[in-house]
């Protein structure tokens, strides 16, 4: 399951370049907003993840703010032999879109891990179960990342450009090199899509082999999801598909409809 993770974490937190720079305007989002997905180890589906937006009942700094919600869980048999609950919670500002309050509970067999994050964006620092970590530049929980870069810009990234990226999680901040590498029609369940590709730096280890490559691919239109990543592992490859898509702002258009 933690393969699963650094799939959505990735799906967060690919456009985070960009956030060193830019600024946001209009949010491409809006509450209510929800996002499925399902991730499939060859034909099986091994889990599934909801994201969806509201409006937080709780005020930071005397200020509006956005709850977001990750949740994700195994299925079928992989649900019988590895059980996995996990939710994931971030507070953005609704003006900003940085995050003030990170929180996650993962159950994963017979493993369980919380964490509560308080982003101090004044000072720079970030308290956590495991300490303070100070940072430079813009740092974000890897939900609230992708919600914030979303409403980026990207319409001068140039093929084979590359960016560092940075994103807390757990024990630190952490750091990930991404390339563009170009625009490309992708199918999933939902139908065939104009999309932006791409391609994360993995490093090689227990689950992935020494030439395995990971894709992204993220809608080229004003929503900038997510519907597809491809990664190879050790034995086989993961794809993980937008399965469902709700309270969007702007209209999800896609090129061709699926068929049944």
């Amino acid at each position: 399951m933690k393969l699963f993770l650094f799939l959505i974490t990735l799906i967060f937190c690919i456009n985070t370049a960009f956030a060193q720079e830019l600024k946001i305007e209009t949010p491409a989002f809006k509450p209510g907003e929800k996002l499925s997905y399902k991730m499939k180890y060859g034909f099986f589906t091994a889990a599934e993840a909801n994201i969806h937006v509201e409006e937080s009942p709780i005020k930071f700094l005397e200020k509006p703010a956005y709850h977001i919600i990750a949740e994700g869980k195994t299925a079928g048999t992989f649900d019988v032999f590895y059980k996995v609950r996990n939710r994931y919670e971030t507070y953005v500002d609704e003006t900003t879109l940085m995050p003030y309050f990170y929180e996650e509970n993962r159950h994963e067999s017979n493993y369980k891990h919380t964490d509560k994050v308080t982003f101090n964006q004044n000072d720079h620092k970030i308290t956590a179960a495991k300490g303070v970590f100070p940072y430079t530049g813009k740092v974000f929980d890897f939900v609230s990342v992708y919600y914030f870069c979303r409403c980026i810009d990207v319409s001068k990234i140039r093929i084979g450009e590359k960016f560092d990226i940075q994103y807390f999680l757990e024990d630190g901040v952490h750091n990930m090199s991404i390339t563009y590498m170009g625009k490309e029609k992708i199918a999933c369940s939902m139908g065939t899509f104009n999309c932006l590709k791409f391609n994360p730096t993995i490093i090689p280890g227990r689950i992935f082999r020494k030439d395995s490559k990971l894709y992204l691919w993220i809608t080229d239109d004003n929503n900038r999801i997510p519907v597809k990543a491809h990664v190879e592992v050790i034995v086989g490859s993961l794809t993980m598909e937008l399965s469902a898509a709700s309270g969007l702002k702007y209209p999800l258009n896609p090129v061709s409809k699926e068929t049944d």
